[in-house]
């Protein structure tokens, strides 16, 4: 996002009045732009904690801890030095209606333009499925939207919370700060009907696994985005843990913990990587650090990197227009799947030597041509 950005402490403005100034909405200006948004360093104050800094600059927990892995979430303390991770390379797949990442736990949403405007993205934080609530993965739409819903949660909802000694109120549970469902809802064409794109009474969670396999969001996004989705948009459940983009000149790997079918974070296999490095580069020569690409697939920040450079500098053709490809155990509806890879390990190795990558020396410049 352009334009300069003020940090202000939660004693000066309310925290909805802080979230409003930045919302993440981005012109596309060009068909092939694959990569929006910009990473920002800002300082605490001494009252600020991750969570509060997640939600001032749109972001979810995870997002905002990953970036910033040695600084203490609830007390940072004043003066620290915080990255918060706004640039993403925009996932693969159409660019139409409502695209959820799971692993990044991000929703894309390209709203429909009227004539003569400007396609635009919008991109918010979210909350995804837990372990043995999965969210469902696939093509869908938006069937019903619900101002102040009511919730009726399920039998195994509440088995859940008898369990864990909290129990729910017997019946319907109405709008208002007891129904986790927030101020607006919008309903999946998902058998059987029960998974939605909903707010939250308890923001603090999002950006985690931490639902029934509803997709939750800020009080402040879902209600900025309700009224501008119509009934049938379509909606894409994605999980590509792994985004490259190749964009003037600049190979980026976009890397985040991967989710297996069982909702558990697993390690990014090398192989298919490399792989889509291959798709990605096309005919067009490039050096890639392997080192730098493999520090960033074990990381897993979330934090676009560069890992290669253009090596030739030729006009490329329209048929040869960056794209961005991405890596996942179930790839966007229409991309082709990357070949599948070895069993994940615990520290992938080094790609294998082919034919058409060099001998790499051993140093901290390890560039390889391909």
């Amino acid at each position: 996002m352009k334009g300069s950005w003020v940090r202000l402490g939660l004693a000066a403005l309310s925290f909805a009045a802080v979230c409003s100034v930045h919302a993440a909405v981005y012109p596309l200006t060009d068909p092939n732009l694959q990569v929006i948004g910009e990473d920002l360093h800002i300082k605490t104050h001494y009252s600020d904690t991750l969570v509060e800094l997640a939600r001032r600059y749109g972001l979810g927990y995870e997002e905002i801890a990953r970036a910033n892995p040695k600084v203490d979430p609830w007390l940072p303390g004043e003066g620290t030095d915080i990255v918060i991770p706004g640039r993403h390379i925009l996932p693969p797949g159409p660019r139409d209606g409502i695209v959820v990442n799971i692993p990044e736990h991000r929703i894309y949403y390209y709203p429909k333009p009227r004539r003569g405007q400007t396609p635009t993205v919008v991109t918010y934080p979210v909350s995804i499925g837990k372990m043995d609530w999965q969210t469902p993965l696939g093509l869908t739409h938006v069937v019903a939207k619900e101002k102040n819903p009511t919730w009726n949660p399920p039998a195994s909802v509440r088995a859940e919370h008898l369990a864990n000694h909290d129990p729910l109120p017997a019946g319907v549970i109405r709008s208002g700060p007891d129904n986790p469902l927030g101020l607006f809802a919008m309903r999946l064409a998902i058998h059987p009907g029960d998974y939605l794109i909903h707010g939250t009474n308890n923001p603090l969670a999002v950006g985690m696994a931490v639902t029934h396999g509803c997709i939750r969001m800020y009080p402040e996004d879902v209600a900025a985005m309700f009224p501008t989705v119509p009934v049938g948009t379509k909606v894409y459940l994605i999980n590509v843990p792994l985004k490259v983009a190749f964009v003037d000149g600049d190979l980026l790997l976009e890397s985040h913990p991967p989710v297996d079918a069982q909702g558990q974070t697993i390690e990014p296999v090398l192989d298919k990587f490399e792989g889509l490095l291959n798709q990605a580069l096309g005919n067009t020569t490039a050096a890639v650090n392997w080192d730098i690409a493999i520090a960033a697939l074990k990381k897993s920040d979330g934090i676009p990197v560069l890992v290669g450079l253009q090596a030739d500098l030729a006009p490329a053709s329209p048929s040869s227009a960056p794209q961005a490809i991405a890596a996942g155990s179930a790839p966007a509806p229409g991309a082709v799947p990357p070949a599948a890879g070895p069993a994940p390990s615990a520290a992938p190795a080094p790609p294998p030597q082919t034919t058409t990558q060099a001998t790499a020396p051993a140093d901290e410049n390890r560039w390889v041509n391909q």
